[in-house]
Formats: structure tokens, C-alpha cells, sequence
């Protein structure tokens, strides 16, 4: 299991949320959006590398297995060309 800091985990973030022990999925959340942020590409071209030998059943696997998907579509959030028109 390569640990080392390189393009794709520049800080060690992903490293270092798999050697914390009792992790929640929620702090794991906030790690990858620095983690994502700090990325000069695109992350889900970065996620499967990430992924390829980690234990499945981790909090961080299953973040990054979310982030690998489209992001949800909202609909519109309103402005006045949303409304009815009497």
C-alpha cells in the first residue's frame, strides 16, 4: 500500500484518513472536500487510482466512491423567469 504523498494526494490527506482509527464518515466528507480543492485536475479522474488498494468497507472508501458520481441536479432556484405569468 503506497502512502507516499504525490500529484494524486499532494497533502496526505486520503493517506492519513486511512491510518486514523474510528474515522466517521463524516469527517472523511470534510477531508476529501480539502482533499478535492486541493487538486490542480479533475478528482474523479484521481478517485480509482485512490481506490485501487484500500479496504472497501473504510469510511474514506465509500466518500470516494460517492465522488465518483455526477454531481445531483438541482432545478431551478427560482429568479422572475421561473414564475407564472398571469
Amino acid at each position: 500500500m503506497s502512502e507516499a504523498r504525490g500529484a494524486d494526494d499532494p497533502k496526505g490527506l486520503i493517506a492519513e484518513a486511512y491510518r486514523i482509527e474510528g474515522i466517521s464518515e463524516a469527517e472523511c466528507r470534510s477531508i476529501f472536500l480539502d482533499w478535492a480543492l486541493s487538486l490542480p485536475s479533475d478528482a474523479s479522474e484521481v478517485i480509482p487510482k485512490l481506490l485501487e488498494h484500500r479496504p472497501p468497507d473504510h469510511p474514506m472508501s465509500r466518500v470516494l466512491r460517492e465522488g465518483m458520481g455526477e454531481p445531483a441536479r438541482r432545478g431551478r432556484r427560482g429568479g422572475w423567469q421561473g414564475r407564472r405569468r398571469s
